[in-house]
């Protein structure tokens, strides 16, 4: 009976940090599919789960995020993992919004500052012949509103 007891709080204490800890980790976080159940049409998507995992390391982690290029308080800027050219950098808000659609006007200060950011990178690399590129639901790989800076 002790062992039993035991196993029980043992698996609630677990629970309860689980519980304390995921709701730090994803506090201010949007919901994505999985999570709104209810109006579920693409649920479990890889996008989605990664856009979640992406908003909480953003707020959360940012000490660890790799090869970051330039941050400031509202944006973050790291080297794409596969570029498609010689420039292509990702600049990230540090607020989640899961596409352009979704902006509403308390985001405003961190899309203007993801622009600011942009055109420092531009000047910063002298870029010529650029562009800046965000894709909507259809063509996200990630549902977390961010923007490619590309160039040759």
């Amino acid at each position: 009976m002790q062992s039993r007891v035991t196993k029980i709080a043992l698996f609630v204490g677990v629970f309860l940090v689980g519980f304390v800890v995921g709701s730090f980790l994803l506090a201010d976080v949007q919901p994505r599919s999985y999570l709104a159940i209810q109006n579920c049409n693409d649920c479990w998507t890889v996008r989605d789960i990664t856009g979640l995992v992406t908003a909480a390391g953003i707020k959360n982690a940012h000490g660890f995020i790799p090869d970051v290029v330039m941050e400031t308080d509202k944006t973050v800027v790291i080297k794409h993992p596969f570029p498609q050219l010689p420039v292509h950098l990702v600049i990230l808000p540090k607020k989640d919004i899961k596409d352009i659609a979704d902006i509403t006007p308390e985001d405003e200060e961190y899309i203007v500052d993801a622009m600011n950011v942009a055109g420092a990178l531009v000047r910063e690399y002298k870029l010529e012949d650029y562009r800046l590129i965000t894709n909507g639901p259809g063509y996200q790989s990630v549902r977390y509103l961010h923007f490619h800076l590309i160039s040759k």
